[in-house]
C-alpha cells in the first residue's frame, strides 16, 4: 500500500478493510483514499460455508466498525468508500439480499461501491460462464446504482455506461 500510494495511486481498494498490520497507518500517512470491503473468512476458504443471521446488518456493522477505526487513525471520512463485498464469503442468497437492500448502506455516510461485474452469482443466475456475463453485469450495476451505489466496479465500461445513460434519461424525467 505504501509503495502504491507513494507511486501516485489515489485509492487503496482493500479486501481486508485496512485490517492488516500497518494498513491504517499507510493510508493515514498519505493523501490517498481507501475502499473498505467486507469479506467473511479468507480468500482460500471464504466460500466453503458462509453463514449470517442477517447479512445486511452484519456487513453494515463490520463496515461501520472499520470506518470508525479509520477515522480514529486520522483518515477523514471524505477519503473513505465502503464495499459490501459481493461474492466474498457470501452465498447467492446473501448476495441477492445485499443487492436488494443496498440502499440501507447509505446511513454509513460514505459512498458505496458495488463490484458485481462477472461475479459467480451472475453465473448462477444465468448459467453463463464468466466471459459471457456482461449483460447480467450491466443489469446488476444498474440495480446497484438504483439502490444507491455511487461507484460500480465493472469490466465492460462502455456497455455499463450506456445502460446507466438510458436509466438516467428515464429517471430524470
Amino acid at each position: 500500500m505504501r509503495e502504491a500510494l507513494a507511486a501516485g495511486a489515489s485509492m487503496v481498494n482493500d479486501i481486508a478493510a485496512l485490517g492488516a498490520p500497518g494498513a491504517l497507518d499507510a493510508v493515514a500517512s498519505s493523501q490517498g483514499a481507501a475502499c473498505l470491503m467486507h469479506m467473511q473468512g479468507a480468500p482460500a476458504t471464504m466460500q466453503q460455508a458462509p453463514s449470517y443471521a442477517d447479512v445486511v446488518s452484519e456487513v453494515k456493522a463490520f463496515l461501520r466498525e472499520r470506518l470508525a477505526a479509520c477515522e480514529a487513525a486520522g483518515i477523514a471520512r471524505e477519503r473513505l468508500v465502503a464495499d459490501p463485498g459481493f461474492g466474498f464469503g457470501k452465498t447467492l442468497a446473501h448476495n441477492l439480499e445485499l443487492l436488494r437492500r443496498l440502499a440501507e448502506f447509505a446511513d454509513l455516510g460514505v459512498p458505496i461501491l458495488a463490484g458485481l461485474s462477472r461475479k459467480a452469482m451472475l453465473g448462477a443466475l444465468t448459467g453463463r460462464p464468466e466471459g459471457e456475463r456482461d449483460a447480467a453485469s450491466a443489469a446488476a450495476a444498474l440495480l446497484a446504482v438504483q439502490r444507491g451505489a455511487k461507484i460500480v466496479r465493472v469490466h465492460n465500461v462502455r456497455e455499463t455506461r450506456d445502460a446507466l445513460a438510458v436509466w438516467q434519461a428515464v429517471a430524470n424525467r
